[in-house]
């Protein structure tokens, strides 16, 4: 691959950041797992950036910026915006490099990350309630004060952190065809291709880089589509961490290059990987690290040779994980809330749930009423919230209750 034609770092410029990094970052786990083999029909490996230091992979893109920062810039001191990862990141990599950092978070922000990132030893200021309003104070910030304005993803130097982890992956699995990159602004997916695109033209072979976007903040698929970075509305998602709504200009550049596919998947995809990967990998992942093994679990992954899959980051709030692991089990249809019309007679909830029991299901909670639309002034109406072993369970549970003369509605 000539350097004539390439767009952002060389890779000896990604060999020198993997040197650089070396310092304040770990070689994280690449685990192997049976269960995502078994779906995908071929050996499927994850790689643990969960368990890097300040929980995610932004420490690699931070460190290498700050470090690479000329004297009389590291004197002014750092300025950056974010809800999570990237306030880590940069706070870890200043108190590393002795330069003062100031990071712009919103009101809202998780008191986890928040702590972590005060913990580091970053002034933390507090500034309106969207990741909007923290960057455009950090950008006023910059300007009055003179600090240096740390991007999360659109600067070079970023990328070249970020791609490390390409040349780890390599390293690590060095007969890997498909690796799988979890995509926000681009920071870490336009590290990751480069780097390994360009590692692997030596030796005369390709790797495919797979990108996945949430469905709800999926700017890359338009963007590749009109030919430049192109704004979108972010609609809700649980994977906040990759919520951008609009691509870095060197990041789109290289993506377009470099990356040979972009899938979305849903927030119920992405919940459903989040149970997986605590079931049965045993790792706390949080939802924008684990839409890659979504992406696996829901089929769109094919044809894909050996496979690593990025985990991106472990920081999830407690109160989320409890709201996910709750949704991917209603996704996974082991977690079913039926609305059930009865006769207004003594005896009725009780023969309900023991049918339920009976069917070796487990009702957690349970609402009983007289109110409702539809119903017949003799009826009431009960809501059962029950544990299932899963889809195959679940219909067994709703034909018991069928057999038995009742009519169970599932609710959403």
């Amino acid at each position: 691959m000539p350097d004539t034609a390439l767009v952002g770092p060389t890779l000896a410029e990604f060999e020198a950041a993997r040197e650089r990094v070396s310092h304040a970052i770990k070689v994280t786990p690449m685990e192997s797992s049976s269960y995502l083999t078994e779906v995908l029909g071929t050996p499927v490996f994850l790689k643990c950036e969960n368990l890097q230091r300040t929980g995610s992979y932004k420490i690699r893109g931070a460190y290498n910026r700050l470090a690479k920062l000329t004297d009389e810039e590291k004197t002014r001191g750092v300025v950056a915006a974010s809800a999570g990862n990237h306030a880590q990141g940069v706070a870890l990599a200043a108190r590393a490099l002795g330069i003062k950092a100031t990071i712009f978070m919103p009101v809202g922000v998780a008191l986890p990350k928040l702590q972590a990132t005060r913990d580091y030893g970053a002034e933390v200021v507090l500034r309106g309630h969207t990741v909007d309003e923290p960057l455009r104070a950090a950008a006023e910030f910059a300007r009055t004060t003179g600090a240096v304005l740390i991007h999360p993803f659109d600067h070079a130097d970023v990328v070249a952190g970020q791609g490390t982890l390409g040349l780890e992956i390599l390293d690590q699995v060095p007969n890997v065809d498909t690796v799988i990159v979890p995509i926000g602004g681009g920071g870490l997916i336009s590290g990751v291709a480069s780097a390994i695109k360009q590692r692997c033209a030596l030796d005369g072979r390709t790797v495919r880089i797979i990108g996945v976007q949430a469905a709800n903040a999926a700017a890359y698929p338009v963007s590749l589509e009109k030919g430049v970075p192109s704004e979108i509305t972010v609609l809700p998602t649980i994977a906040d961490g990759i919520a951008v709504s609009k691509p870095g200009i060197l990041n789109f550049e290289i993506v377009r290059d470099m990356v040979d596919e972009v899938v979305t998947v849903t927030d119920g995809d992405t919940a459903q990987a989040l149970l997986m990967l605590l079931e049965r990998a045993k790792l706390v992942v949080e939802p924008a690290g684990a839409v890659g093994v979504g992406a696996i679990l829901s089929g769109q992954i094919k044809n894909s040779g050996t496979t690593v899959a990025i985990l991106s980051g472990g920081n999830i709030d407690p109160m989320m994980m409890e709201r996910v692991i709750s949704h991917g089990l209603a996704a996974s249809e082991r977690y079913l809330k039926l609305r059930i019309p009865l006769p207004d007679r003594p005896g009725q909830l009780a023969r309900t749930a023991a049918i339920i029991a009976e069917s070796n299901a487990n009702v957690v909670e349970v609402l009983h009423t007289r109110h409702g639309s539809g119903m017949q002034i003799s009826q009431v109406e009960l809501e059962l919230h029950i544990e299932t072993r899963g889809p195959e369970h679940a219909e067994q549970v709703l034909a018991r209750l069928r057999d038995e003369g009742y009519e169970p509605r599932i609710a959403f």
